[in-house]
């Protein structure tokens, strides 16, 4: 899929361009070029650090802002494939900082969209996020105008080979800035702040999200909102996982922050299609057979009514979960009880150069294709 081609990460040094591009250098070592577009260049010296150019000379590190169209014009070029991974993401500064939130999150959409055009791009895959449904913060607010340009650049391509799609996903676990290093930080000092007890979210690994974004760019046809099937948590699970002795202190839930986050509402239900590891939300101007692609990819229209979110989901992530969770993708030195294992992650499978599946499995079969370098 990836092999002899050129793909750029705008973001390419937040926590899942990092993610992504180490999995591009392992899956796909004859990728041509990867370009790493971001704003910190200290990011950048270190992650060049670990991606030398005697070992990885396809590796390239622009920096520049998706604010200025021009760098992206200069970063594009010769460029076939784009992983919009850009955001100003924390939903408190976004709030304190809305002008800034537009500029990056909705304007810098637009420059990537219209460059790719200019510039002769075949794929774009957007990340977007559970707040992007039915927003109450400007975070989500911008992300879900982001989402809308993006789909709808695949209706004003003209006769361009161009597809635009996103995949948008719920928390990803142990992210800078997100609950769980929070709670690890605070659980040695003995108090740990709850914004309310009744909380749930959406949980998904940033390895997951990765071979999402994966699963996408092998089988877009653009316009799809691509969109997992994770498990979700409890606020108060998550804390009885990481500090079961510490004295709970309830806040208040923050500026723009929900009780349970949705990916997909009753509105969106009614063209949306399912799928046995996601779902897809379809573009509201149909540009290719919708029937034809049920057939293709073995889905379903959703059921009347159906919506899709962290406090009504079919699948939870217990404390005993939590804990190896946050021993294999946060903390290796945290330590773990007794318990089950997760129920799975989603993973995917290559055939020479072809993404073929995109499933969950279980936790110990997984580590042990792993091992043996599957």
């Amino acid at each position: 899929m990836l092999s002899g081609k050129s793909i750029l990460v705008t973001g390419g040094t937040g926590s899942f361009g990092k993610k992504f591009i180490q999995t591009v250098l392992t899956k796909y070592p004859t990728v041509r070029r990867v370009v790493v577009f971001s704003r910190d260049e200290l990011k950048q010296f270190e992650m060049s650090q670990k991606y030398p150019d005697s070992q990885y000379p396809q590796m390239r590190f622009f920096i520049g802002d998706v604010r200025d169209r021009e760098r992206l014009r200069r970063a594009f070029e010769g460029v076939d494939i784009v992983v919009h991974a850009a955001a100003l993401k924390q939903v408190p500064a976004c709030e304190y900082n809305p002008f800034e939130a537009v500029k990056t999150n909705v304007m810098g959409a637009q420059n990537v969209i219209e460059t790719a055009m200019d510039m002769g791009i075949k794929k774009v895959v957007a990340l977007s996020t559970d707040k992007a449904c039915a927003p109450i913060n400007l975070y989500g607010a911008t992300k879900l105008c982001s989402d809308k340009l993006f789909i709808a650049g695949n209706y004003y391509k003209g006769n361009r080979d161009l597809k635009l799609s996103v995949v948008r996903y719920g928390n990803v676990m142990g992210s800078r800035g997100s609950v769980i290093p929070f709670f690890l930080k605070k659980r040695h000092e003995g108090v740990i702040p709850i914004t309310d007890a009744r909380m749930t979210r959406f949980n998904i690994t940033l390895e997951e999200g990765v071979n999402t974004v994966m699963y996408a760019l092998a089988h877009m046809w653009g316009g799809e909102i691509f969109i997992p099937k994770i498990p979700s948590f409890k606020i108060m699970d998550v804390v009885e996982a990481i500090a079961p002795g510490c004295e709970h202190r309830q806040i208040g839930i923050r500026p723009g922050e929900k009780l349970h986050e949705e990916m997909i509402t009753k509105t969106d239900a009614l063209n949306t299609l399912e799928f046995k590891t996601h779902y897809v939300i379809l573009p509201s101007v149909h540009i290719w057979d919708v029937e034809q692609y049920k057939e293709v990819f073995e889905g379903d229209t959703c059921a009347p009514g159906f919506s899709y979110n962290s406090g009504e989901n079919t699948e939870w992530l217990t404390i005993a979960d939590i804990r190896r969770l946050i021993k294999e993708h946060v903390d290796p030195a945290f330590e773990v009880k007794d318990g089950k294992a997760p129920k799975g992650r989603l993973t995917l499978t290559t055939k020479g150069d072809e993404t073929v599946a995109f499933r969950r499995e279980n936790i110990p079969a997984a580590q042990e294709n792993i091992e043996k370098g599957k």
